[in-house]
């Protein structure tokens, strides 16, 4: 029986995966987020066929927090905001006019043994163990399309196959309300909808927060069964 299971370990010297009941500070999980992850498994290698879910989370470092405060920009680079400058005459965008401190309290010296699985996408199909050799061939290379990062860009991840020594961290608590993914409505083509949250209660046993399959039924949607949570 083919082993469908990849194991990656990706680590950090900084990491803010930042929780939606902040509005202005940036507020850390204490672990990263499912879909954070598949990111970070999309950036190492992506094909629309399938998607990552993400099984289990095994914390190998202590969680140890640290607090900064950056000065950040308050409103979206857009077109429309570019061409109303030119329209208006204006000299241009000034960033200094724009600034704002906000404090952010993150995660320093983390580490993770990510568990994950390939799973084919409505109205897809496609050769699973193929994927999952080029992954495994790709982790081991150190190649990737995009660098992975750890919640925000400047917190970039190395990542690397497991040793088989790792051991998780002896943490057993609640985690609360935390965000897992987003319920995506596809249209034809696959082409993306709408996107709605999705939480769950998060628990952190013996070091390890696991995923049940149950939180990926409906995840992935067509437009035709889209009535059915809606």
């Amino acid at each position: 029986m083919i082993d469908t299971l990849v194991r990656v370990k990706i680590w950090g010297a900084r990491a803010v995966w930042t929780r939606p009941e902040f509005k202005v500070e940036r507020v850390s999980y204490e672990v990263p987020t499912a879909s954070a992850l598949r990111g970070t498994l999309d950036a190492i290698y992506w094909h629309p066929p399938f998607s990552w879910e993400i099984r289990e989370i095994w914390v190998l470092n202590p969680i140890r927090t640290f607090s900064v405060v950056r000065n950040e920009v308050t409103h979206r680079a857009s077109y429309r905001a570019a061409r109303e400058r030119v329209e208006g005459g204006s000299a241009g965008y000034v960033v200094d006019t724009d600034r704002t401190p906000r404090h952010t309290r993150g995660l320093k010296d983390v580490a993770y043994l990510v568990v994950a699985e390939p799973v084919e996408r409505p109205g897809f199909s496609g050769d699973i163990p193929k994927y999952l050799a080029m992954f495994r061939r790709r982790v081991e290379l150190g190649q990737c399309f995009h660098h992975p990062y750890l919640g925000c860009r400047e917190f970039a991840a190395d990542f690397a196959p497991p040793s088989g020594d790792e051991r998780p961290q002896p943490y057993t608590m609640e985690l609360d309300r935390m965000f897992f993914d987003f319920e995506t409505v596809l249209g034809d083509g696959g082409r993306v909808l709408r996107e709605n949250p999705r939480f769950f209660q998060a628990r952190l046993e013996g070091g390890i927060l696991r995923f049940p399959r149950e939180l990926y039924q409906g995840l992935y949607r067509t437009k035709e069964n889209a009535h059915a949570r809606d």
